[in-house]
């Protein structure tokens, strides 16, 4: 298994590609089922935001392995339009579109790390990592 597979976001199906990947790497790592359910949920989220707001993109996936902890950190980027009020969009029922999903929030509550960088006109970056307990 690569310890470092990039799924690309320009389609809805990718969405879908992006999400199995994630839940097959994190299955090698070792997470449970909750916790692939809680990866998947999140990535999804992720690519979904790419589809919609940039258009294109990619989330990657890595696998930590190190000698204090072990688990796995989705990073995705796009080059879209950026946020341009990332403490709105990380309020938790904040939406730009209605939509359904848990949003960013649900992202950062679904992980046990997360970042976000976002420059407006340049694109976002956003990683989000989960550590195997």
């Amino acid at each position: 298994m690569d310890h470092n597979s990039c799924v690309t976001i320009q389609k809805e199906w990718d969405i879908v590609a992006a999400r199995q990947l994630g839940r097959d790497v994190s299955k090698d790592v070792g997470f449970g089922t909750v916790d692939q359910a809680r990866i998947a949920t999140a990535i999804s989220e992720l690519a979904r935001n790419i589809y919609l707001y940039a258009g294109n993109g990619k989330v990657c996936f890595e696998v930590i392995d190190n000698m204090e902890r072990k688990g796995m950190c989705m990073i995705a980027t796009d080059t879209g339009p950026g946020i341009k009020n990332l403490s709105q969009v990380m309020e938790d029922g904040f939406s730009t579109m209605g939509g359904l999903g848990a949003g960013l929030p649900g992202v950062k509550r679904l992980m046990d790390e997360f970042d976000i960088q976002s420059e407006v006109g340049q694109g976002t970056r956003i990683s989000a990592t989960k550590w195997l307990r």
